[in-house]
């Protein structure tokens, strides 16, 4: 279950960022392929591990 709390996790800090300190200047960077794709690609896959890890019978 850490491995997936952890893929969790770096999904959520990949996503973080990109925002411009002066809101009236639009910023780029909120667009890059790091928080459009690869983020919500580990968040998802660290929930499939946890799903895994909680339906998995231990005494296989």
């Amino acid at each position: 279950m850490v491995v997936g709390v952890v893929f969790i996790a770096l999904g959520f800090i990949f996503m973080s960022g990109g925002g411009s300190d002066n809101p009236e200047v639009f910023n780029n960077e909120i667009y890059n392929w790091q928080r459009i794709r690869l983020a919500p690609t580990l968040v998802i896959i660290g929930l499939a591990i946890e799903i895994y890890a909680i339906l998995a019978n231990p005494k296989k």
